[in-house]
Protein backbone atom coordinates (compact mmCIF):
# COMPACT_ATOMS: atom_id res chain seq x y z
CA UNK A 1 0.00 0.00 0.00
CA UNK A 2 1.38 3.36 -0.75
CA UNK A 3 1.34 6.84 0.88
CA UNK A 4 2.13 7.06 4.83
CA UNK A 5 -0.29 10.17 6.20
CA UNK A 6 -2.32 7.54 8.26
CA UNK A 7 -5.21 7.12 6.52
CA UNK A 8 -6.79 3.88 5.19
CA UNK A 9 -10.24 2.45 5.13
CA UNK A 10 -11.21 0.05 7.76
CA UNK A 11 -8.87 -3.18 8.16
CA UNK A 12 -10.80 -6.39 7.94
CA UNK A 13 -10.20 -7.51 11.52
CA UNK A 14 -11.54 -4.19 12.68
CA UNK A 15 -15.24 -5.24 10.70
CA UNK A 16 -18.00 -6.06 13.14
CA UNK A 17 -19.97 -9.02 11.54
CA UNK A 18 -23.25 -7.98 12.57
CA UNK A 19 -22.91 -4.87 10.69
CA UNK A 20 -22.28 -6.63 7.69
CA UNK A 21 -24.84 -9.45 7.83
CA UNK A 22 -27.23 -6.26 8.76
CA UNK A 23 -26.12 -4.68 5.30
CA UNK A 24 -26.28 -7.96 3.90
CA UNK A 25 -30.13 -8.57 4.85
CA UNK A 26 -31.10 -4.86 3.90
CA UNK A 27 -28.97 -5.68 -0.03
CA UNK A 28 -32.06 -8.92 0.20
CA UNK A 29 -34.66 -6.44 0.75
CA UNK A 30 -33.50 -3.56 -1.86
CA UNK A 31 -33.71 -6.48 -4.52
CA UNK A 32 -37.12 -7.10 -3.64
CA UNK A 33 -38.40 -3.96 -3.37
CA UNK A 34 -36.25 -3.17 -6.88
CA UNK A 35 -36.94 -6.53 -9.26
CA UNK A 36 -40.40 -5.60 -9.80
CA UNK A 37 -39.16 -2.47 -11.87
CA UNK A 38 -36.32 -3.94 -13.31
CA UNK A 39 -39.08 -6.94 -14.75
CA UNK A 40 -41.25 -4.20 -15.73
CA UNK A 41 -44.29 -5.71 -13.72
CA UNK A 42 -44.63 -1.99 -12.48
CA UNK A 43 -44.63 -0.62 -15.25
CA UNK A 44 -47.79 -2.58 -16.59
CA UNK A 45 -50.98 -1.31 -16.61
CA UNK A 46 -54.06 -2.98 -14.42
CA UNK A 47 -55.57 -4.67 -17.20
CA UNK A 48 -52.22 -6.10 -18.94
CA UNK A 49 -51.19 -7.78 -15.07
CA UNK A 50 -54.58 -8.69 -14.82
CA UNK A 51 -53.87 -11.10 -18.10
CA UNK A 52 -50.61 -12.83 -16.15
CA UNK A 53 -51.56 -16.29 -15.29
CA UNK A 54 -50.27 -15.38 -12.38
CA UNK A 55 -52.56 -12.44 -11.31
CA UNK A 56 -54.48 -13.57 -8.07
CA UNK A 57 -50.84 -14.58 -6.39
CA UNK A 58 -49.17 -11.17 -7.32
CA UNK A 59 -51.68 -9.25 -5.79
CA UNK A 60 -51.22 -11.23 -2.42
CA UNK A 61 -47.72 -10.91 -3.04
CA UNK A 62 -47.56 -6.84 -3.77
CA UNK A 63 -49.49 -6.79 -0.30
CA UNK A 64 -47.26 -8.61 1.45
CA UNK A 65 -43.92 -6.58 -0.12
CA UNK A 66 -46.20 -3.27 0.76
CA UNK A 67 -46.55 -4.70 4.62
CA UNK A 68 -42.53 -6.37 5.00
CA UNK A 69 -40.44 -4.33 2.08
CA UNK A 70 -41.74 -1.13 0.88
CA UNK A 71 -39.55 1.63 2.88
CA UNK A 72 -38.20 -0.50 5.54
CA UNK A 73 -34.96 -2.08 3.86
CA UNK A 74 -33.75 1.21 3.03
CA UNK A 75 -34.37 2.56 6.52
CA UNK A 76 -32.42 -0.03 7.64
CA UNK A 77 -29.51 0.68 4.78
CA UNK A 78 -29.96 4.52 5.53
CA UNK A 79 -29.41 3.80 9.43
CA UNK A 80 -26.44 1.39 8.60
CA UNK A 81 -25.08 4.53 6.43
CA UNK A 82 -25.36 6.80 9.40
CA UNK A 83 -23.47 4.16 11.61
CA UNK A 84 -20.58 4.10 9.04
CA UNK A 85 -20.16 8.13 9.07
CA UNK A 86 -19.54 7.67 13.21
CA UNK A 87 -17.25 4.97 12.37
CA UNK A 88 -15.17 7.24 10.16
CA UNK A 89 -15.15 9.91 12.07
CA UNK A 90 -13.88 7.87 15.12
CA UNK A 91 -11.24 5.72 13.42
CA UNK A 92 -10.30 9.24 12.19
CA UNK A 93 -10.22 10.60 15.13
CA UNK A 94 -7.55 8.37 16.92
CA UNK A 95 -5.12 8.57 13.87
CA UNK A 96 -5.17 11.81 14.70
CA UNK A 97 -5.91 13.01 11.26
CA UNK A 98 -8.98 14.96 9.51
CA UNK A 99 -12.21 12.75 9.32
CA UNK A 100 -13.76 15.08 7.89
CA UNK A 101 -11.67 15.50 4.30
CA UNK A 102 -11.81 11.92 4.34
CA UNK A 103 -15.61 12.04 4.73
CA UNK A 104 -16.03 14.70 1.57
CA UNK A 105 -13.92 12.78 -0.57
CA UNK A 106 -15.31 9.66 -0.06
CA UNK A 107 -18.94 11.15 -0.48
CA UNK A 108 -17.91 13.04 -3.69
CA UNK A 109 -16.65 9.18 -5.15
CA UNK A 110 -19.98 8.15 -4.41
CA UNK A 111 -21.93 10.68 -6.06
CA UNK A 112 -19.88 10.02 -9.15
CA UNK A 113 -20.93 6.62 -8.90
CA UNK A 114 -24.12 7.15 -8.41
CA UNK A 115 -24.69 9.89 -11.15
CA UNK A 116 -23.20 7.27 -13.31
CA UNK A 117 -25.17 4.42 -12.38
CA UNK A 118 -28.37 6.38 -12.35
CA UNK A 119 -27.82 7.81 -16.31
CA UNK A 120 -26.29 4.69 -17.62
CA UNK A 121 -27.22 1.65 -15.95
CA UNK A 122 -31.15 2.08 -13.67
CA UNK A 123 -32.75 5.05 -13.12
CA UNK A 124 -33.64 3.83 -9.57
CA UNK A 125 -30.47 4.65 -7.99
CA UNK A 126 -30.33 5.87 -4.49
CA UNK A 127 -26.26 6.37 -4.18
CA UNK A 128 -26.36 10.00 -5.58
CA UNK A 129 -28.98 11.35 -3.28
CA UNK A 130 -27.38 9.38 0.07
CA UNK A 131 -23.57 11.17 -1.34
CA UNK A 132 -25.10 14.24 -1.36
CA UNK A 133 -27.05 13.67 1.77
CA UNK A 134 -24.45 12.57 3.26
CA UNK A 135 -22.36 15.78 2.61
CA UNK A 136 -24.39 17.25 5.61
CA UNK A 137 -24.11 14.93 8.28
CA UNK A 138 -20.81 17.32 9.50
CA UNK A 139 -23.10 19.78 10.45
CA UNK A 140 -24.56 17.98 12.92
CA UNK A 141 -21.77 15.93 13.97
CA UNK A 142 -20.94 17.90 17.30
CA UNK A 143 -24.47 18.32 18.52
CA UNK A 144 -25.76 16.02 21.75
CA UNK A 145 -27.43 13.47 21.65
CA UNK A 146 -30.76 14.55 22.57
CA UNK A 147 -30.58 17.51 19.84
CA UNK A 148 -29.42 15.20 17.54
CA UNK A 149 -32.55 13.19 17.92
CA UNK A 150 -35.11 15.46 17.80
CA UNK A 151 -33.43 16.71 14.04
CA UNK A 152 -33.78 13.44 13.33
CA UNK A 153 -37.74 13.24 14.30
CA UNK A 154 -38.67 16.83 13.10
CA UNK A 155 -37.33 15.54 9.49
CA UNK A 156 -38.79 11.97 9.78
CA UNK A 157 -42.09 13.94 10.45
CA UNK A 158 -41.54 17.02 8.05
CA UNK A 159 -42.97 15.31 5.23
CA UNK A 160 -46.28 14.95 6.63
CA UNK A 161 -46.38 18.43 7.09
CA UNK A 162 -45.55 19.42 3.32
CA UNK A 163 -47.67 16.66 2.11
CA UNK A 164 -50.65 18.49 3.75
CA UNK A 165 -49.45 21.95 3.11
CA UNK A 166 -49.79 20.72 -0.89
CA UNK A 167 -52.63 18.89 -0.20
CA UNK A 168 -54.70 21.59 1.28
CA UNK A 169 -53.24 24.39 -1.23
CA UNK A 170 -53.46 22.17 -4.17
CA UNK A 171 -49.63 22.29 -5.21
CA UNK A 172 -47.74 20.06 -6.91
CA UNK A 173 -43.91 20.88 -6.40
CA UNK A 174 -42.68 17.80 -9.25
CA UNK A 175 -45.16 19.57 -11.82
CA UNK A 176 -42.08 21.37 -13.17
CA UNK A 177 -40.06 17.92 -13.65
CA UNK A 178 -42.83 15.54 -14.96
CA UNK A 179 -43.30 18.19 -17.95
CA UNK A 180 -39.92 18.04 -18.81
CA UNK A 181 -40.26 13.84 -18.41
CA UNK A 182 -42.80 14.01 -20.99
CA UNK A 183 -41.12 16.64 -23.39
CA UNK A 184 -38.05 13.77 -23.22
CA UNK A 185 -40.55 11.07 -24.10
CA UNK A 186 -42.47 13.08 -26.29
CA UNK A 187 -39.03 13.32 -28.08
CA UNK A 188 -38.06 9.75 -28.07
CA UNK A 189 -41.31 8.38 -29.56
CA UNK A 190 -41.89 6.47 -25.51
CA UNK A 191 -46.26 6.44 -24.89
CA UNK A 192 -48.40 4.99 -22.48
CA UNK A 193 -48.68 2.60 -24.57
CA UNK A 194 -45.02 1.23 -25.09
CA UNK A 195 -43.77 2.09 -21.77
CA UNK A 196 -43.66 -0.87 -19.79
CA UNK A 197 -42.49 -2.88 -23.08
CA UNK A 198 -39.78 -0.15 -24.12
CA UNK A 199 -36.79 -1.66 -22.39
CA UNK A 200 -38.41 -5.43 -23.12
CA UNK A 201 -38.30 -4.36 -26.42
CA UNK A 202 -35.16 -2.74 -27.25
CA UNK A 203 -32.82 -3.58 -29.47
CA UNK A 204 -29.64 -1.36 -28.60
CA UNK A 205 -28.27 0.22 -25.65
CA UNK A 206 -29.06 3.43 -27.33
CA UNK A 207 -32.85 2.83 -27.21
CA UNK A 208 -32.40 2.10 -23.23
CA UNK A 209 -29.97 4.87 -22.83
CA UNK A 210 -33.64 6.69 -24.43
CA UNK A 211 -35.01 5.62 -21.51
CA UNK A 212 -33.09 5.61 -18.76
CA UNK A 213 -32.69 9.46 -19.79
CA UNK A 214 -36.41 10.07 -18.90
CA UNK A 215 -36.18 7.74 -16.14
CA UNK A 216 -33.52 9.90 -14.19
CA UNK A 217 -36.18 13.01 -14.18
CA UNK A 218 -38.70 10.07 -12.83
CA UNK A 219 -36.61 9.65 -10.12
CA UNK A 220 -35.97 13.08 -9.36
CA UNK A 221 -40.04 13.25 -8.95
CA UNK A 222 -40.29 10.88 -6.79
CA UNK A 223 -37.44 11.97 -4.75
CA UNK A 224 -39.83 15.51 -4.72
CA UNK A 225 -42.95 13.69 -4.14
CA UNK A 226 -41.78 11.66 -1.42
CA UNK A 227 -39.50 14.09 0.40
CA UNK A 228 -37.16 11.56 0.01
CA UNK A 229 -34.06 13.79 1.03
CA UNK A 230 -35.66 14.54 4.21
CA UNK A 231 -36.16 10.95 5.30
CA UNK A 232 -32.91 9.61 4.53
CA UNK A 233 -31.33 12.87 6.55
CA UNK A 234 -33.33 11.64 8.95
CA UNK A 235 -32.67 7.88 9.56
CA UNK A 236 -28.90 9.63 8.80
CA UNK A 237 -29.09 10.99 12.18
CA UNK A 238 -30.57 8.05 14.11
CA UNK A 239 -27.76 6.28 12.52
CA UNK A 240 -25.20 8.08 13.09
CA UNK A 241 -26.35 8.38 16.95
CA UNK A 242 -26.06 4.76 17.24
CA UNK A 243 -22.93 4.90 15.79
CA UNK A 244 -21.36 7.45 18.48
CA UNK A 245 -23.00 5.45 21.15
CA UNK A 246 -21.67 2.23 19.62
CA UNK A 247 -24.25 0.14 19.83
CA UNK A 248 -22.77 -2.48 17.82
CA UNK A 249 -19.65 -2.60 19.52
CA UNK A 250 -21.56 -4.09 22.66
CA UNK A 251 -25.23 -5.49 22.15
CA UNK A 252 -25.08 -7.13 24.68
CA UNK A 253 -24.94 -4.05 27.14
CA UNK A 254 -28.05 -2.79 25.24
CA UNK A 255 -30.24 -5.74 25.36
CA UNK A 256 -32.83 -4.25 27.22
CA UNK A 257 -33.12 -1.35 24.98
CA UNK A 258 -33.06 -3.56 22.01
CA UNK A 259 -36.13 -5.95 22.93
CA UNK A 260 -37.96 -2.59 23.86
CA UNK A 261 -37.29 -1.64 20.39
CA UNK A 262 -38.12 -4.69 18.87
CA UNK A 263 -41.36 -5.08 21.06
CA UNK A 264 -42.48 -2.12 20.11
CA UNK A 265 -41.38 -1.49 16.55
CA UNK A 266 -43.65 -4.80 15.77
CA UNK A 267 -46.54 -4.13 18.23
CA UNK A 268 -46.93 -0.82 16.33
CA UNK A 269 -45.30 -0.97 12.98
CA UNK A 270 -46.47 -4.21 11.84
CA UNK A 271 -50.23 -3.56 12.27
CA UNK A 272 -50.00 -0.23 10.54
CA UNK A 273 -47.95 -1.62 8.04
CA UNK A 274 -51.21 -3.67 7.00
CA UNK A 275 -53.40 -0.56 7.17
CA UNK A 276 -50.59 1.44 4.39
CA UNK A 277 -50.42 -1.51 2.67
CA UNK A 278 -54.55 -1.11 2.01
CA UNK A 279 -54.04 2.33 0.96
CA UNK A 280 -51.34 1.66 -1.31
CA UNK A 281 -53.20 -0.73 -3.07
CA UNK A 282 -56.13 1.12 -3.20
CA UNK A 283 -55.02 4.19 -4.38
CA UNK A 284 -54.55 6.20 -1.26
CA UNK A 285 -58.48 6.81 -0.13
CA UNK A 286 -58.00 9.31 2.55
CA UNK A 287 -55.40 10.95 0.80
CA UNK A 288 -52.20 11.73 0.64
CA UNK A 289 -51.69 13.69 3.42
CA UNK A 290 -52.98 10.60 5.08
CA UNK A 291 -51.01 7.96 3.28
CA UNK A 292 -47.85 9.99 4.29
CA UNK A 293 -48.55 9.84 8.02
CA UNK A 294 -49.19 6.34 7.43
CA UNK A 295 -45.93 5.64 6.04
CA UNK A 296 -44.03 7.46 9.21
CA UNK A 297 -45.87 5.23 11.67
CA UNK A 298 -45.85 2.25 9.90
CA UNK A 299 -42.52 1.46 7.76
CA UNK A 300 -39.97 4.08 10.45
CA UNK A 301 -41.42 1.30 13.68
CA UNK A 302 -41.45 -2.05 11.60
CA UNK A 303 -37.37 -0.71 9.58
CA UNK A 304 -36.26 -0.31 13.50
CA UNK A 305 -37.91 -3.95 14.66
CA UNK A 306 -36.10 -5.48 11.84
CA UNK A 307 -32.63 -4.02 12.97
CA UNK A 308 -32.92 -4.60 16.57
CA UNK A 309 -34.72 -8.08 15.92
CA UNK A 310 -31.43 -8.85 14.18
CA UNK A 311 -29.37 -7.88 16.38
CA UNK A 312 -30.89 -9.84 19.62
CA UNK A 313 -31.34 -12.94 17.20
CA UNK A 314 -27.21 -12.37 16.67
CA UNK A 315 -26.91 -12.25 20.19
CA UNK A 316 -28.61 -15.53 21.18
CA UNK A 317 -26.84 -17.67 18.04
CA UNK A 318 -23.86 -16.21 17.17
CA UNK A 319 -22.79 -19.65 16.11
CA UNK A 320 -25.49 -19.44 12.94
CA UNK A 321 -23.68 -20.23 9.78
CA UNK A 322 -26.40 -18.09 8.18
CA UNK A 323 -24.35 -14.73 9.46
CA UNK A 324 -21.51 -15.17 7.71
CA UNK A 325 -23.32 -15.97 4.14
CA UNK A 326 -25.46 -12.38 4.86
CA UNK A 327 -22.21 -10.51 6.07
CA UNK A 328 -20.12 -11.86 2.78
CA UNK A 329 -22.69 -9.73 0.28
CA UNK A 330 -23.21 -6.83 2.98
CA UNK A 331 -19.07 -6.52 2.82
CA UNK A 332 -19.18 -6.08 -0.84
CA UNK A 333 -22.38 -3.63 -0.45
CA UNK A 334 -21.57 -1.65 -3.43
CA UNK A 335 -20.62 -4.07 -5.70
CA UNK A 336 -23.36 -5.81 -5.23
CA UNK A 337 -26.33 -3.03 -4.72
CA UNK A 338 -24.74 -2.46 -8.67
CA UNK A 339 -24.28 -5.85 -9.78
CA UNK A 340 -27.92 -6.01 -9.04
CA UNK A 341 -28.74 -3.45 -11.32
CA UNK A 342 -26.99 -5.00 -13.98
CA UNK A 343 -28.49 -8.75 -13.51
CA UNK A 344 -31.56 -7.06 -14.11
CA UNK A 345 -30.51 -5.13 -16.82
CA UNK A 346 -29.15 -8.65 -18.56
CA UNK A 347 -32.30 -11.03 -17.17
CA UNK A 348 -35.29 -8.12 -17.78
CA UNK A 349 -34.03 -5.82 -21.23
CA UNK A 350 -34.32 -6.46 -24.96
CA UNK A 351 -30.18 -6.14 -24.85
CA UNK A 352 -30.35 -8.91 -22.90
CA UNK A 353 -32.59 -12.24 -22.40
CA UNK A 354 -35.50 -9.81 -22.32
CA UNK A 355 -37.91 -11.76 -20.03
CA UNK A 356 -39.36 -7.73 -19.07
CA UNK A 357 -42.65 -7.26 -18.97
CA UNK A 358 -43.99 -10.98 -18.90
CA UNK A 359 -43.47 -12.32 -15.80
CA UNK A 360 -45.33 -11.74 -12.83
CA UNK A 361 -44.69 -10.76 -9.15
CA UNK A 362 -43.94 -14.01 -7.57
CA UNK A 363 -41.86 -15.66 -10.77
CA UNK A 364 -40.31 -11.75 -10.07
CA UNK A 365 -39.81 -12.56 -6.50
CA UNK A 366 -38.43 -16.38 -7.15
CA UNK A 367 -35.44 -14.49 -9.74
CA UNK A 368 -34.47 -12.34 -6.58
CA UNK A 369 -33.70 -15.81 -4.76
CA UNK A 370 -31.81 -16.35 -7.13
CA UNK A 371 -30.00 -13.79 -7.71
CA UNK A 372 -29.45 -13.00 -3.85
CA UNK A 373 -27.99 -17.30 -3.59
CA UNK A 374 -25.50 -15.96 -6.61
CA UNK A 375 -24.43 -12.61 -4.78
CA UNK A 376 -23.87 -14.74 -1.43
CA UNK A 377 -21.66 -17.50 -3.50
CA UNK A 378 -19.83 -14.74 -5.68
CA UNK A 379 -18.79 -12.90 -2.51
CA UNK A 380 -17.95 -15.64 -0.48
CA UNK A 381 -15.38 -16.81 -3.70
CA UNK A 382 -14.16 -13.21 -4.23
CA UNK A 383 -14.00 -12.96 -0.58
CA UNK A 384 -11.94 -16.12 -0.13
CA UNK A 385 -8.82 -14.23 -2.64
CA UNK A 386 -9.29 -10.30 -1.88
CA UNK A 387 -9.36 -7.86 0.75
CA UNK A 388 -12.13 -5.73 -1.14
CA UNK A 389 -14.94 -5.90 -3.42
CA UNK A 390 -14.29 -4.46 -7.06
CA UNK A 391 -16.09 -1.44 -6.51
CA UNK A 392 -15.54 -1.37 -2.89
CA UNK A 393 -11.82 -0.96 -4.13
CA UNK A 394 -12.17 1.23 -6.53
CA UNK A 395 -14.00 3.73 -3.73
CA UNK A 396 -11.38 3.74 -1.29
CA UNK A 397 -8.81 4.42 -3.67
CA UNK A 398 -10.06 7.59 -5.16
CA UNK A 399 -10.98 8.58 -1.50
CA UNK A 400 -7.88 7.95 0.49
CA UNK A 401 -5.60 8.44 -2.90
CA UNK A 402 -3.94 5.33 -2.44
CA UNK A 403 -3.12 2.46 -4.02
CA UNK A 404 -4.09 -0.38 -1.59
CA UNK A 405 -3.64 -4.13 -2.63
CA UNK A 406 -6.74 -5.91 -3.37
CA UNK A 407 -5.46 -9.38 -2.95
CA UNK A 408 -5.03 -11.21 0.15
Amino acid sequence: MAGGNGLAPVASSERYVILDALRGFALLGICMANFPEFSLFTFLKPEAAAALPTAEADRVARFLLYVFVDGKFYTLFSLLFGMGFSIIISNAMKKGVDGFRIFYRRMAVLAGIGALHLMFIWSGDILMLYALMGMLLPLFCRLPDRKLLAWAFALLLLPVGIDGVCEALRVYPAGGVVRLQQACCAKYGITDDNFAYWLRDAGSYREVFQFLVQGALVRVQEFIDGNRYFKVLGLFLIGFYLGRRRVYAGLGQHRRWLARVFRYGVVVGLPLSLVYAWSSMSQHPWGLTVHSALYFVSVYPLGFAYAAGLCLLFLRRKEWRMWKYFASPGRMALTNYIGQSVIGMVLFYGIGLGWGADMGLVYTELVVAAVYLFQILFSRLWLSGFRFGPLEWIWRMLTYGKCFKIRL
